[in-house]
């Protein structure tokens, strides 16, 4: 595979995964001086600042592991990456889904069932990941740290202002 397509390939899982966090950014931003300000959160919630850097690093952790197992079925003609790369691609639906449902819908309880199905898409996409690249699988792991940190976040928000 040559260079020019390999560099093509990771700026375009760069722009989809951005594209992602773009409209989970879309929803969130209006929300956060408003309703969000608002609601009651445990203790424990990240300061505001922190939600940036995290899901920029993570966005470009997503990008990198989806253009390893892209690259990797190029140079391997008998490896496919449609399975992976396809539910690679529902669970950052699922990504995006969630804060317009938390923060759009102000619906943190139906945010919650729906980030517990995005954890299960992000593990299937990891350990699909992991068995055609292990770099991949582990560019993958933060992620699902992250999402089962904002699980326990999200639920504990929804008790508090059920």
């Amino acid at each position: 595979m040559s260079t020019t397509r390999q560099t093509v390939g990771l700026v375009v899982a760069i722009v989809i995964c951005f594209a992602a966090g773009g409209i989970g950014n879309a929803a969130t931003m209006p929300e956060l001086a408003g309703w969000y300000a608002g609601i009651a959160k445990p203790t424990w919630t990240p300061p505001g600042w922190v939600f940036g850097p995290v899901w920029s690093l993570l966005y470009v952790m997503m990008a990198l592991a989806a253009w390893q197992v892209w690259r990797r079925a190029g140079a391997d003609g008998a490896v496919s990456a449609t399975k992976p790369l396809a539910i690679f691609v529902v669970q950052l639906v699922l990504n995006a889904l969630w804060s317009v449902i938390f923060f759009g819908m102000h619906e943190p309880g139906w945010a919650a069932v729906e980030l517990a199905v995005l954890w299960i898409a992000i593990a299937a996409t990891l350990i699909l990941f992991w068995r055609r690249s292990t770099p991949a699988g582990v560019l993958l792991a933060p992620y699902l740290t992250w999402v089962s940190f904002a699980l326990l976040l999200n639920i504990a928000i929804w008790r508090m202002n059920a």
